[in-house]
């Protein structure tokens, strides 16, 4: 099972990767952070690349970024599968990568959408507080803190509607434009996102056994 999730920020892509994970022993769970800290970490020759662009403050030029990706995708752990999280971003990103991985002959087999309406995410972040004592995040809503605990909750900077709302513009203007990319590989499976998240499990798992 290789697998790219997708979806707006507030989606409960974090929450489905663990999700899926747990139905599928042996997978494993990639973000692009951890990848370069590793890569960084280990000295390989795209992590000292990597590691010059930032220390530069520049960004990590896509195609180095892919190769991390590919370098990572190549070692044992992930010949069971893996879930590619957070990547590509970008349409560029995604032919990127794709050359990437046309190279070393390894095929993405599907990726799955979590669609959530742009005023259901909005509900979602907006109504996340954190405690700054625990950092742990409860919701006004849907998750409320404990009597004891709720006085001393804070809103996170990017949890205003505004910062929510510039995240979501961005998410349909460069984001969403890579599903037609993988729609004309017959890759893409869609599952409704709302719900609680076990029912949300099992559409991703019902998708995916399609």
């Amino acid at each position: 099972m290789r697998l790219i999730l997708f979806g707006p920020p507030g989606a409960g892509k974090g929450t489905q990767a663990a999700r899926i994970l747990e139905h599928n022993p042996g997978v494993v769970h990639l973000s692009t952070g951890d990848m370069l800290r590793a890569a960084v970490a280990a000295g390989t020759e795209l992590g000292k690349a990597a590691d010059g662009y930032m220390k530069a403050g520049d960004l990590v030029p896509d195609d180095v970024v892919c190769g991390l990706i590919v370098e990572r995708l190549a070692s044992p752990d992930c010949e069971h599968g893996f879930l590619l999280d957070g990547f590509p971003r970008t349409l560029s990103q995604a032919e990127s990568l794709q050359s990437e991985l046309d190279r070393a002959k390894i095929d993405i087999d599907r990726v799955v959408v979590l669609e959530v309406a742009d005023d259901l995410i909005v509900e979602r972040i907006t109504g996340r507080r954190m405690d700054p004592e625990t950092k742990r995040i409860y919701h006004i809503k849907f998750s409320p803190a404990p009597e004891d605990v709720s006085s001393r909750l804070v809103q996170r900077a990017d949890d205003t509607e505004d910062a929510c709302r510039a995240r979501l513009a961005k998410y349909h203007s460069e984001t969403l434009p890579v599903l037609p990319f993988y729609e004309a590989r017959n890759k893409v499976v869609r599952v409704d996102g709302v719900g609680d998240p076990a029912e949300v499990t099992s559409r991703v798992l019902s998708a995916l056994a399609r």
